[in-house]
C-alpha cells in the first residue's frame, strides 16, 4: 500500500517533467545565473568574477541614465500598449460587420505582425528619411513643416512608437475579432428588445464579455513593449541623446558595448522585477472587472 501511494504521488511529477525540464534548463537556470552575475563585477572575458554584493544595484539607482531609460520605457509602454489595444478593437469592430472584402483587409492588416521586425524597421527608416521620405513628403503636401523623425529627440520616440503600433494592431485585431464572434447573440437580441442603443450594448455587454481578451492582450503587449529592441536598434540605436534608450537597450549597451556584465545583469533583473510587478498589478486590478 505504501509503495502504491508512493508511485501514485510520483505520477504528477512524471507528467510535468516534459515541461519542467526545458523550463528549468532554458529559463529558470539562466535567470538564477543572471541574478548571481548581478552581484559580481565581470568583463565577460576574464576567468574570475569579483563579488561586489549590492554595489551594482546601488550604482544603478544612483545613475541618472537609469532614470532617463526608465522614463523612456514607461512612455514607450504607455504609447504603444494602449493604442494597440484601442485600434485593434476598433478594427475588429469594423471587420466584424462582415464588409465586402474584409478577409483581404484582415490579411493585409495582420501581415506586418508576421514580417520580421528588422525588415519592417528598415522600410520605416526609408519612410522617415528627412528629405525624400514618404512621411515628410505627405507633411509637405499638407502644408506642414518637415520633421526630423529619427534625428530630433522630440520626435524620435514617437517615430519608434508608430512603427511598433503599426506592426502590432493586426495581431490585436485578430484576437478581438474571435472574442467578438463569441459574444452570445441572445444577449444582443434581448438588449434590442429592451431598446438598448448600440453604445449601451457595447459598454454593457460587448466590452465586459471580451474583457479576458483585453487582459491577455494588455499583459502580452506590455511584456513585448518592455522587451522591444529590434526597432530601436535599427531606427535610432537608442538616440538621439538617449531619447529612445529603454531599459532593455541600456542593458544591451552595458553588456555588449561596455562589457559591464554585472551592471547589465542588475538592469536585467530590475527589468524582470518591473515586468512581474506590472503583470501582477494588471491581474489584481482587472480581477474585479474581468468576466469569464
Amino acid at each position: 500500500m505504501i509503495r502504491s501511494k508512493f508511485i501514485g504521488g510520483l505520477k504528477p511529477v512524471l507528467f510535468t517533467l516534459p515541461a519542467m525540464i526545458p523550463f528549468t534548463v532554458f529559463w529558470l537556470a539562466p535567470l538564477l545565473y543572471v541574478l548571481y552575475l548581478s552581484f559580481t563585477e565581470w568583463d565577460f572575458m576574464s576567468p574570475e568574477k569579483t563579488f561586489v554584493g549590492l554595489d551594482n544595484y546601488i550604482n544603478l539607482l544612483s545613475n541618472p541614465a537609469f532614470y532617463q531609460a526608465l522614463r523612456v520605457t514607461v512612455l514607450f509602454c504607455a504609447g504603444t500598449v494602449l493604442p494597440v489595444i484601442a485600434i485593434g478593437l476598433g478594427l475588429a469592430l469594423l471587420m466584424n460587420k462582415k464588409l465586402k472584402g474584409s478577409a483581404i483587409y484582415q490579411v493585409l492588416l495582420f501581415s506586418p505582425w508576421v514580417t520580421p521586425t528588422v525588415a519592417v524597421s528598415i522600410v520605416w527608416s526609408w519612410i522617415y528619411e528627412p528629405e525624400i521620405g514618404l512621411a515628410n513628403t505627405v507633411l509637405s503636401f499638407l502644408g506642414f513643416e518637415k520633421l526630423g523623425w529619427l534625428q530630433d529627440p522630440t520626435w524620435a520616440l514617437v517615430g519608434v512608437m508608430l512603427v511598433t503600433i503599426w506592426k502590432s494592431v493586426g495581431w490585436a485585431m485578430i484576437f478581438y475579432l474571435v472574442a467578438l464572434r463569441n459574444v452570445p447573440t441572445d444577449l444582443m437580441e434581448a438588449a434590442d428588445l429592451d431598446g438598448a442603443s448600440p453604445v449601451h450594448k457595447f459598454l454593457r455587454i460587448t466590452l465586459p464579455l471580451i474583457s479576458p481578451t483585453t487582459l491577455f492582450l494588455f499583459i502580452v503587449q506590455l511584456i513585448q513593449a518592455l522587451q522591444a529592441y529590434d526597432q530601436i536598434n535599427v531606427l535610432t540605436q537608442g538616440g538621439p541623446s538617449g531619447s529612445t534608450r529603454t531599459l532593455l537597450y541600456m542593458y544591451y549597451q552595458s553588456a555588449f558595448e561596455s562589457f559591464q556584465i554585472g551592471e547589465a545583469s542588475s538592469i536585467a533583473m530590475t527589468l524582470v522585477f518591473i515586468c512581474m510587478l506590472l503583470s501582477l498589478l494588471s491581474v489584481i486590478f482587472s480581477s474585479r472587472n474581468t468576466h469569464y
